[in-house]
């Protein structure tokens, strides 16, 4: 069932949202999140008029551990010296998927999301809030984040699946109209 947002600009709040990922490590998996991230959803009040954008601050990684994730900031993975932010752009959402570009070491490729609107609320403040899930997985190599170990019989250390898990809650802005 598709649910509808409301109409309007709903900003993401951090303190109440999170960006994680998943991905397997010898036979297990790592999981990570970023910390410091901002974005919005625009909604027209119809099943289908839905857009979202974001941007991920990569220094923000945290899969608590401090030498991986300095690791992971520097040129075999993310490159945060001199790639900038992670962004998301949606393109089109048939109410349950949304279709964008997402740019990672300055390689941008469209990805799918799943997507769930887990419906509206009125906060402890009046304001109103709505919850969503969006999920997907990308090929890391895809973005030109190639690094990887070799081990013994051919395999690899770092899986090049990457699972993405975006939850947020965000607030109407009820100073800006949805355009």
């Amino acid at each position: 069932m598709t649910v509808r947002l409301p109409a309007g600009v709903w900003v993401i709040d951090p303190r109440h949202s999170l960006v994680t990922f998943a991905v397997r490590h010898l036979m297990s998996r790592v999981r990570g999140e970023f910390t410091s991230f901002e974005g919005v959803l625009v909604s027209d009040g119809t099943p289908t008029g839905l857009r979202a954008s974001g941007l991920v601050d990569l220094n923000s990684v945290d899969t608590r551990d401090e030498e991986r994730d300095a690791h992971l900031r520097s040129r075999d993975f993310f490159g945060v010296e001199e790639s900038g932010p992670m962004r998301f752009v949606s393109t089109e959402y048939d109410g349950t998927r949304a279709r964008g570009l997402l740019t990672i070491r300055a390689v941008t490729r469209p990805v799918v999301l799943d997507v769930a609107i887990l419906g509206t609320a009125t906060g402890p403040d009046g304001e109103r809030r709505v919850g969503v899930e969006a999920t997907t997985e990308i090929n890391r190599k895809d973005f030109g984040i190639d690094f990887n170990i070799p081990l013994d019989g051919g395999r690899l250390l770092i899986g090049d699946r990457v699972s993405v898990l975006v939850a947020v809650e965000a607030v109407l802005d009820a100073q800006r109209p949805a355009t």
